[in-house]
């Protein structure tokens, strides 16, 4: 089983948007996944009470407390969505069981200022415990200066930059009724499948 944590400390910077759309992706391969919730909100939950009974389906999940942080059996791939805040002792218990921790950050100095010290304490961690961790770039618009500041700071980061995923209401839509980008036709939605290339490449390593 393969356990893939969507983490950041800071809220809204798109965990819910990037968690679903990884479990859509790994649904659509084939595999048995469950989308672990831990996060107070239940975003993720309420999403998945969206989904039409058709898509291909998706496991709900309340993680939101420790003790129930182990997905029933038969689970091949489990997707984590993490509350904001998470650090500390939090933070290194999701960290235990995770496989894979993607980091999404979007194009803010608010959002830039408040992941820096997240990104130094996964530094710290991931020395010893070796862990595949990629940021994605969430909402970016490449024309605008908040764009570069974004590039800007992912280029001193000692973690990989998966991709940069544009700022698009295909997102917004496809979430109001519990899908992702591979519940629908490609040709709806080609521009963002070629963005999500290195992420899914990289969930497949």
């Amino acid at each position: 089983m393969t356990v893939i944590v969507v983490a950041n400390p800071k809220g809204g910077v798109g965990k819910s948007t990037l968690s679903t759309q990884v479990a859509g992706y790994l649904a659509r391969r084939g595999h048995t996944v469950l989308l672990g919730d831990s996060d107070r909100q239940q975003s993720a939950s309420r999403w998945l009470a969206l989904r039409p009974k058709q898509a291909r389906p998706i496991v709900t999940w309340d993680a939101s407390h420790n003790d129930n942080l182990k997905p029933p059996p038969g689970t091949t791939h489990v997707v984590l969505d993490t509350p904001a805040g998470l650090h500390g002792r939090d933070l290194k218990e999701v960290l235990k069981r995770a496989d894979k921790l993607l980091i999404p950050l979007q194009p803010s100095v608010f959002d830039i200022m408040a992941t820096q010290d997240f990104v130094a304490e996964l530094q710290e961690r991931r020395r010893s415990v070796g862990l595949p961790i990629g940021v994605v770039g969430m909402r970016v618009d490449a024309r605008t200066l908040s764009a570069e500041k974004l590039r800007a700071f992912v280029q001193g980061l000692e973690l990989p930059v998966l991709t940069y995923l544009r700022d698009t209401q295909n997102y917004i839509n496809l979430a109001g009724q519990g899908l992702t980008l591979f519940d629908v036709a490609p040709g709806r939605v080609q521009r963002d499948l070629e963005q999500w290339l290195p992420i899914c490449h990289w969930l497949e390593q």
